[in-house]
């Protein structure tokens, strides 16, 4: 699902960005490095549980996403280079979409 991830300051600084819809992920999470270039602020840092079962702690701060026309404003998490950007349910429900389990 095409997104585009804003500075949630200043949506002149954004990145498109391609996001699987992962319902086992409770928050939008991308590369770091793409969230550092638009200036995004990590404000926290938190401990997720991996699917392999394993805990790690990533940074986290708030991005402007938007999908389709429709926009908000969403916790993301930075995570390491190697790693798949994900759309986490929070975002997903947030601007009121869905995934369809048939699709």
């Amino acid at each position: 699902m095409k997104a585009r991830i804003s500075n949630p300051i200043d949506r002149s600084k954004y990145i498109d960005v391609e996001l699987l819809a992962d319902t086992g992920a409770l928050y939008t999470a991308v590369p770091g490095s793409l969230l550092r270039k638009i200036e995004i602020v990590e404000s926290s840092v938190r401990k997720f549980k991996l699917a392999d079962r394993r805990v790690e702690e990533y940074p986290v701060g708030e991005a402007y996403i938007e999908i389709e026309g429709n926009g908000v404003t969403s916790i993301i998490v930075f995570l390491p280079e190697d790693a798949t950007p994900v759309l986490g349910v929070t975002t997903l429900e947030l601007l009121g979409l869905q995934v369809d389990p048939l699709t």
